[in-house]
């Protein structure tokens, strides 16, 4: 899921990537909505409230409100910039950075949540800001490893995209394309998966509370270790038949050494 770049990568890859990282969305986007009663995996409400903000001329509200909109963009930034710097020394690692890091942020919003939340508006503020970051960094990654095919915090682009796909398959020489198919599949995907994401989170909300972002950090160690492991694995395999063929040149040497010694 991590590994592969751009262009190299399967519609597997991304139907992998997608959907757990869509489900992963939808359970913060439902649980920031019902926890600080606002959406915290886009930032398309974001502006209109800026807007606002600014006819209404409350200066500390567009401060706040264009901070989210930053922080955001700027999850966004970071994780594009490890991909690109990274990405040819060790492309595993520049993709599973701006993950470690949407951990660390979902962590700390769940523990503050659970042992020091107070329900004040700063402090409500600040983890709603967390958590835009955090946001911005997984859309940010799935986009730049996909070449823009993934993108999962949101689902405007994409009902905007299967609308589209649906309507050119009304005609049989679409219906027949691969590749407006694995699209679809791929789009499919992603929605059902923020969907099922969402509706988890919305019925665990009332026994789990701040809990939820636990479990949506497990969601992503998944996804790290899925192809950690993947690595391992292929690295043991490829050392078993290196050790396999330098046992088979040993006994072969071994076997020369006494033909020779007996035909002397």
């Amino acid at each position: 899921m991590l590994r592969k770049y751009s262009n190299s990568r399967s519609l597997s890859d991304n139907i992998k990537l997608g959907s757990l990282s869509a489900f992963a969305a939808g359970m913060v986007n439902i649980g920031s909505l019902l926890l600080f009663f606002s959406f915290s995996s886009n930032v398309t409400g974001h502006y209109a409230i800026l807007a606002a903000e600014i006819v209404k001329g409350n200066y500390y509200q567009i401060a706040v409100v264009f901070s989210w909109i930053f922080l955001f963009f700027f999850g966004s930034f970071v994780s594009n910039m490890f991909v690109i710097h990274i990405n040819q020394r060790n492309s595993y690692l520049a993709h599973a950075i701006p993950l470690i890091l949407e951990i660390f942020c979902l962590m700390f919003v769940g523990i503050y949540g659970e042992y020091f939340y107070k329900e004040t508006l700063v402090e409500t503020e600040y983890l709603l800001a967390l958590m835009l970051f955090a946001m911005g960094l997984q859309n940010g990654l799935t986009a730049s490893i996909s070449n823009f095919s993934v993108k999962t915090t949101h689902l405007t682009g994409t009902t905007t995209d299967l609308g589209i796909l649906f309507s050119m398959f009304t005609k049989k020489e679409y219906r027949n394309n691969e590749a407006l198919i694995g699209k679809a599949k791929l789009l499919v995907a992603i929605t059902a998966s923020y969907l099922i994401g969402a509706i988890l989170a919305g019925f665990t909300y009332v026994g789990l509370s701040f809990k939820m972002f636990y479990l949506v950090s497990l969601v992503l160690v998944v996804i790290i270790v899925y192809d950690l492991y993947k690595l391992r694995l292929k690295l043991y395999l490829r050392n078993r038949k290196l050790l396999k063929i330098n046992l088979e040149n040993v006994n072969g040497y071994v076997r020369i050494e006494k033909e020779k010694s007996i035909a002397s």
